[in-house]
């Protein structure tokens, strides 16, 4: 199926008559405006940037480092990836008709944290999880978003709604929509907002104006890479999520591996080195959405109020927070290894 402004465009060059040229001319001023009118009211709604691109497979060479990825890198307990490849590599196998995806975030660059105010044992949080959840919080905004472009097509629309749980290479869509570049640290780096985005994707039939990759790279800089306390970032550009502190930390199920838990530290869950230290962190501006509700005081949460934690505290205190993706029972197991940590430092 052509793109509509292309197929709008050869019409208007096949007719001389006046009132159809005419009406071809404001088919595609209408066509064009649509796009900035859904960009606009995303904005709106509180995202941050969007970039729109079309709904064909992400490049050859991303999925083939995809797939290598998880033949050789990829822990044995999110191998599920495997499953969804192609999912995940094209947008049309999640929604037949798609014709474009429309890419969006947020960026949760966290305002005014500060160090642990006593010496009591800490664990350290990861920037994202001083937020709520964000798949509810975006997903509350997509629908509306939806809806808006509802109301601007509404004789035929089809739309698919994706936050993260949906399997899609949003960090390839979102680079091919302009959003940014992926960096040495995996993450897509725009360069005004940096790396700490919440990004979320719209799939649908609607054939709309696609924008251009921006460029960017991190040439010349390996800071990211220095930093990872466990060697999971590699010279090579690999990463090896086994040994990454963020995926042991909230995805790992069982005991982490006794050689990895004293580089762990005080994390508690996740970790934020390779992002902390990104160029692009240090001049990004701080969070500006209001609506998200910000928790500043779960930097660090302290370990004997874990080591407490019931199934029913646990519950009521943490179900809308990404702290409570692990469960009780892994956050306990953090929570020993960061205690182990602070005694063996203590004595040093």
């Amino acid at each position: 199926m052509q793109p509509l402004t292309t197929a709008l465009e050869l019409s208007f060059q096949d007719h001389q008559d006046k009132n159809l040229k005419h009406l071809l001319f404001c088919c595609i001023i209408a066509f064009m405006n649509l796009s900035e009118k859904i960009k606009q009211e995303a904005l709106s709604l509180g995202f941050d940037i969007l970039g729109i691109t079309d709904a064909s497979p992400i490049e050859p060479g991303q999925v083939q480092m995809l797939r290598e990825w998880i033949e050789k890198r990829c822990p044995a307990d999110i191998k599920y990836m495997q499953r969804n490849l192609e999912k995940r590599t094209n947008p049309g196998v999640l929604l037949k008709s798609a014709e474009s995806v429309i890419c969006l975030a947020i960026n949760y660059n966290p305002p005014g944290l500060k160090e642990p105010g006593t010496a009591e044992p800490a664990g350290r949080v990861a920037n994202y999880a001083l937020y709520e959840d964000y798949h509810n919080f975006i997903k509350k905004r997509l629908r509306l978003l939806r809806e808006y472009i509802s109301s601007l097509v509404p004789d035929r629309l089809e739309i698919k709604l994706c936050v993260d749980s949906v399997p899609i290479a949003e960090r390839a869509l979102a680079q091919r929509a302009g959003l940014g570049f992926i960096g040495k640290n995996h993450m897509l780096i725009n360069p005004r907002l940096g790396p700490q985005l919440f990004l979320a994707e719209i799939i649908t039939d609607l054939p709309l104006k696609a924008d251009e990759p921006i460029d960017g790279n991190c040439k010349g800089c390996n800071r990211c890479i220095e930093a990872c306390p466990t060697g999971a970032l590699q010279q090579d550009g690999t990463l090896d999520a086994a040994r990454c502190i963020s995926y042991l930390t909230i995805e790992h199920e069982g005991p982490i591996p006794s050689e990895l838990q004293g580089k762990m530290g005080d994390r508690l869950f996740g970790c934020d080195e390779c992002v902390l230290v990104c160029p692009y962190t240090q001049q990004a501006p701080l969070c500006s959405n209001k609506e998200i509700q910000f928790y500043p005081d779960r930097k660090w949460i302290s370990l004997k109020e874990i080591f407490e934690l019931t199934p029913q505290s646990f519950e009521k205190k943490f179900s809308n927070s990404p702290l409570y993706r692990p469960g009780l029972e892994n956050l306990k197991r953090n929570a020993r290894i960061c205690l182990r940590n602070f005694r063996k430092l203590s004595y040093q």
